[in-house]
C-alpha cells in the first residue's frame, strides 16, 4: 500500500497539472459513472492529502480516492486530446481538460462527499507528519496509554496517518528503538524525536518520489558498497533487508510478522527493551 509521501505527491499532481479549469469527468469502467458526471464540466478547485486518503475539491463537494493495494493514478500530459485519448485497462476515474488526464485504476475507495463526509473521513486519523495543521500531541497522547508494541502503533493511521511499513521500520532503527516494545514505555523525548524525524524523511520522499532513510556516511558512495536496487525505494537501513548485513553493525537483519505486516529491525542495533511498567502502589 503507498505511503503517505505518495498521496501528497498526487495532490501536488492535480493541483498543478488540472486545477484552475473546468474539468471533463468520466467513468470509463462504469462503476464511479454517476458521481463522476455530478462534477463533469465543474472547476477542479484544488487537491490535497491526508494521510494515505486524496481528495479532489470541486466547490464544496470532493472526490475521495484511497489506493489501497492495488489502486494506480497516472497523469498524462497534453497529447492533442479529444478522442486520441486511449481507454486501456479498466478506468475507474478519468479528469482531464486541454492540459492532460488523469486515470484512476482499482482504488479501495473513490467516491464523491461533501465537506461532511471529508470529516468523517479525516476527523478519526491521527497527524499526518506532511501537513502544516498536524499536532503531534494526538499521536502521543494515544501513545503513552497503550500497550500495543510501539511497531504496530506507528502504523495506526489514528496515531500518525501516512506512515506505512517502510517509514515505520525505518524511523524505529534509526532511533535505536525495539519494534516490540509497549507504547506506554517510550519516552516523551523519543516521540518527539520520532515525529521530528518523520516529517523530515517524508517531506524528503515527497521531493523525491522515493524513500531514502540513510544517513550520509552509510550511503553506497560514503560505503564502498553497490546501491539497492528494489522496487520498493532507494537506501534503507533495514526495509526489504531480511538476513541482509546491518550497514552499522554487520549483525543480519530480522524480520516477522507484526500485525500482518512484515516487520524489520536489527536486533543488535534495536535491543529488546528492558522497560517496565511500574508496579502499582498499595
Amino acid at each position: 500500500m503507498p505511503e503517505g509521501h505518495v498521496t501528497h505527491r498526487l495532490a501536488i499532481g492535480f493541483t498543478e497539472r488540472l486545477a484552475g479549469a473546468p474539468v471533463r469527468s468520466t467513468s470509463p469502467q462504469g462503476r464511479f459513472a454517476e458521481e463522476a458526471g455530478e462534477v463533469d464540466g465543474h472547476l477542479l478547485d484544488a487537491a490535497e492529502a491526508y494521510g494515505k486518503n486524496l481528495f479532489v475539491h470541486f466547490g464544496d463537494r470532493a472526490v475521495h480516492v484511497h489506493l489501497g493495494l492495488a489502486g494506480k493514478l497516472a497523469f498524462v500530459g497534453d497529447d492533442g486530446g479529444g478522442a486520441a485519448r486511449p481507454i486501456t485497462g479498466a478506468i475507474r476515474w478519468r479528469v482531464e481538460n486541454e492540459r492532460g488526464y488523469a486515470d484512476l485504476r482499482g482504488p479501495q475507495a473513490c467516491k464523491l462527499v461533501d465537506d461532511a463526509g471529508i470529516r468523517s473521513i479525516t476527523d478519526p486519523l491521527g497527524p499526518d507528519p506532511l501537513r502544516e495543521d498536524a499536532d503531534p500531541e494526538v499521536g502521543w497522547a494515544r501513545v503513552r496509554r497503550s500497550a500495543t508494541p510501539i511497531g504496530l502503533l506507528l502504523m495506526d493511521q489514528r496515531i500518525s496517518a501516512g506512515v506505512g511499513n517502510i517509514f515505520r521500520a525505518e524511523v524505529l532503527y534509526r532511533h535505536r528503538i525495539d519494534p516490540m516494545m509497549q507504547g506506554r514505555l517510550l519516552r516523551r523525548k523519543e516521540w518527539d524525536a520520532i515525529w521530528t524525524d518523520l516529517v523530515g524523511l517524508m517531506h524528503d520522499a515527497v521531493r523525491k518520489g522515493r524513500i531514502d532513510t540513510v544517513r550520509p556516511e552509510h550511503d553506497p558512495v560514503a560505503m564502498g558498497r553497490a546501491p539497492r536496487v528494489d522496487r520498493h525505494g532507494g537506501e534503507v537501513y533495514v526495509y526489504r533487508r531480511a538476513d541482509q548485513a546491518c550497514l552499522v553493525c554487520a549483525t543480519p537483519v530480522r524480520t516477522t510478522t507484526l500485525g500482518g505486516r512484515n516487520l524489520f529491525w536489527c536486533p543488535s542495533c534495536q535491543r529488546t527493551s528492558r522497560r517496565r511498567v511500574p508496579a502499582a502502589r498499595g
